[in-house]
């Protein structure tokens, strides 16, 4: 009985040893924390909706997108949204900054962007409001972060 407890005493005595970081041979200590990636995170919700502004439209549609480490999500064409980000730095603003060439009507049919998340490891809260579906179409047409 007693050769039990001295095995079970020491025992314990190595592992709290070993807990505390005082154990010096035999025991293999823990490694610090690594990080699973080199990329800082880049994974946006980008939606589309009726309204006046972001806070209170309806949104339409929604879609998920992910640029690293590598691209994927519920966007149809990550690939390309992702490199087409990486091409603007990320500036939501400079997807957005040339004027519609495309003639539309004049009615008055709010339509909101919106793009919320991460961008490279920063976090992003962008959104954009167009008079009507068809000014949003003339302005977004040539790119694929809103093709959705």
């Amino acid at each position: 009985m007693r050769s039990t407890r001295s095995r079970v005493g020491a025992a314990a005595t190595a592992t709290a040893l070993a807990l505390t970081g005082m154990a010096t041979m035999g025991v293999a200590h823990a490694q610090p924390a690594q990080p699973t990636s080199l990329y800082a995170p880049s994974a946006l919700v980008l939606t589309m909706g009726k309204g006046m502004d972001a806070a209170t439209a309806t949104v339409d549609r929604a879609v998920t997108l992910n640029c690293a480490p590598r691209p994927s999500g519920t966007h149809p064409s990550p690939a390309s949204a992702c490199k087409e980000l990486r091409s603007v730095e990320g500036e939501f603003t400079r997807l957005t900054a040339e004027p519609s060439q495309q003639s539309c009507t004049r009615q008055y049919d709010p339509v909101v962007v919106t793009a919320d998340g991460v961008w490279q490891g920063k976090r992003v809260t962008w959104s954009t409001t167009f008079g009507n579906a068809c000014e949003m179409q003339g302005v977004l047409s040539e790119g694929t972060v809103f093709a959705f």
